[in-house]
């Protein structure tokens, strides 16, 4: 084999996307590059109050060709020669209208404005009623569409999206050829795709979140959607019933796009994937390790042998789909809506003196308004933790409720809201925060305990994503909640790095993913222990968790 043999993994976030360049026999990163979707850091073609969360393609297009440029430029044009492969990641779903060509609609003139033809993100809420809707159409008919994607479909979804989508709006309604993943079009893009009918679907987006299944021959009948809604009539035509796994080649490299990016003409570009299925893939998942990319929400993944699990249905979670994230393995997924966003939110309740009524004063000048700002805003989190980690344990302490971006899993629920209660007015602060991270920590247990209750060990923990890396305090007490031992990987950009891991195994330097893995794998750098101490008082504290929740359930209409 050649010395010399890189590959680019990128992987797209709900705020930006990160670029890798990785030496494919080692798995050292050479270089890499982040970028921060402008319009989005704008907050445009959003709205928070109505659960819209739009994303430009141009952001992600942008993004994609600077980042490599940039990973290029650092690493060299001698190593750019050598580029074997790309493959992407992306959050997921996140689908958008496109034309017989496999243009975004708002890559088009008219419109270019326009939020309903943009990208749909995976945290948009907007197609609750139609998600309540599927659920309940769904149990109209013997087969089962639904049984394996946890028995509920979300408003996060594919299909959900689409149906809302083509009711709001009836221009995007007469111009949409095709509907397409974020993960399925930035390989098309990267090849050259001028035929909306060729794209390659990923069956880890098809499986995960359409409702695709081998079981089914592929996708759901057109008889199946028409009979919800005649708006989706013939939908299932302008798809595909070929779903492909993540080790498989897109296709090269476009002309084009090896010239906008200096790569050689003959770079293989795969399949793509959700960013936690590949995240996963670069923590280094094992059998039964539930596999946590721990960011703005979670999304868990275990890997199972098929011969182990392939009669077991998991409720309440989000899909169950042979080589979702290891080809020849089942790939099952969960998460929580909401987990660094739910940090996020509380820093942002506490900062709105300093962003509002700060900036109207006279006694500094802007530029240190602004670094003093800065500095009290960067320092929240980490303060509020020590603080927090001093807090005696006691049965009355404050506890919350995680389901401030509804609930993912167990049991998808949009219409959810989280909640405190215990508060008095010696509450403060420090103590909210320990309880958030609390409630975020049950809810994470939450997920275990339905993995096993259904039949699926969970053998440990492998935490990835920014949380992991920067917060001893949550991944303990994680580690104390679930008492099971975590491992965080050394990896800053797991999922990028997974990414790579694919890129090398389609480029054809490895036979399969699992040797890549074991060849480019960087290892752990930290393992929280539970402190079997404590295991007791968390096992009084999750129930009251669980009882406030059933409370906050059975309130919600």
């Amino acid at each position: 084999m050649s010395k010399e043999a890189y590959v680019i993994g990128v992987d797209y976030g709900s705020d930006s996307v990160r670029s890798v360049l990785v030496n494919a026999l080692t798995g050292k990163e050479v270089a890499a590059s982040v970028f921060y979707y402008p319009r989005w850091k704008k907050g445009l073609y959003c709205n928070a109050a109505t659960n819209q969360f739009r994303q430009h393609p141009l952001d992600y297009v942008e993004g994609l060709e600077a980042t490599i440029k940039d990973c290029i430029a650092k690493a060299g044009s001698n190593i750019a020669a050598q580029v074997k492969g790309i493959s992407v990641d992306t959050t997921g779903s996140t689908p958008i209208a496109v034309d017989a060509t496999g243009t975004p609609l708002s890559l088009l003139p008219q419109f270019q404005d326009n939020p309903n033809a943009m990208f749909v993100l995976w945290k948009d809420h907007t197609a609750i009623q139609e998600a309540a809707e599927l659920n309940a159409h769904a149990a109209k008919f013997d087969t089962n569409y639904l049984q394996f994607v946890g028995g509920i479909y979300s408003s996060e979804w594919f299909w959900a999206k689409l149906l809302h989508i083509l009711r709001a709006d009836e221009a995007v309604r007469n111009a949409i050829a095709s509907w397409v993943e974020h993960c399925d079009w930035i390989p098309y893009l990267l090849t050259g795709g001028n035929d909306v009918t060729a794209i390659k679907r990923s069956v880890c987006a098809a499986g995960h979140k359409s409702l695709w299944a081998a079981e089914f021959g592929g996708l759901p009948p057109d008889s199946f959607f028409s009979s919800w809604d005649n708006l989706l009539t013939g939908f299932t035509q302008k798809l595909s019933q070929k779903a492909y796994a993540s080790d498989t080649a897109a296709g090269t490299i476009s002309a084009e796009w090896a010239t906008r990016l200096g790569l050689p003409s003959d770079v293989v570009i795969g399949v793509g994937a959700f960013d936690c299925h590949m995240g996963a893939v670069g923590g280094q998942i094992e059998p039964y390790h539930l596999s946590k990319v721990m960011g703005t929400s979670t999304c868990d993944i275990l890997v199972a042998p098929i011969e182990e699990v392939s009669n077991k249905l998991v409720k309440g979670i989000c899909g169950q789909v042979p080589g979702s994230v290891i080809p020849g393995m089942l790939g099952l997924e969960a998460g929580q809506s909401a987990f660094g966003d739910a940090y996020a939110w509380l820093k942002n309740v506490l900062a709105w003196p300093i962003t509002h009524i700060l900036p109207q004063t006279q006694l500094i000048d802007p530029a240190t308004l602004a670094a003093l700002q800065d500095e009290i805003i960067g320092k929240t989190i980490a303060e509020l933790s020590k603080a927090a980690a001093q807090i005696p344990l006691t049965d009355t302490n404050e506890i919350a409720i995680d389901w401030l971006n509804g609930r993912r899993t167990p049991d998808a629920n949009q219409l959810l809201k989280g909640a405190f209660t215990g508060l008095s007015l010696g509450s403060d602060a420090p103590k909210m925060f320990r309880a958030l991270v609390e409630a975020t920590c049950f809810g994470a247990k939450t997920i275990v305990d339905r993995f096993i209750s259904e039949g699926i060990d969970v053998k440990g923990i492998i935490a990835l994503g920014g949380v992991a890396k920067k917060s001893p305090f949550i991944m303990q007490m994680m580690a104390d909640i679930l008492q099971m031992p975590i491992r965080v990987h050394k990896s800053e950009q797991t999922c990028a790095l997974g990414a790579a891991m694919f890129a090398a195994t389609v480029a054809g330097i490895y036979t399969n993913v699992n040797e890549a893995m074991l060849a480019m794998g960087q290892g752990f750098d930290a393992t929280y222990l539970p402190d079997t101490a404590k295991a007791t008082f968390y096992a009084t504290r999750y129930q009251q968790y669980l009882s406030l929740g059933n409370f906050i359930e059975q309130s919600t209409l």
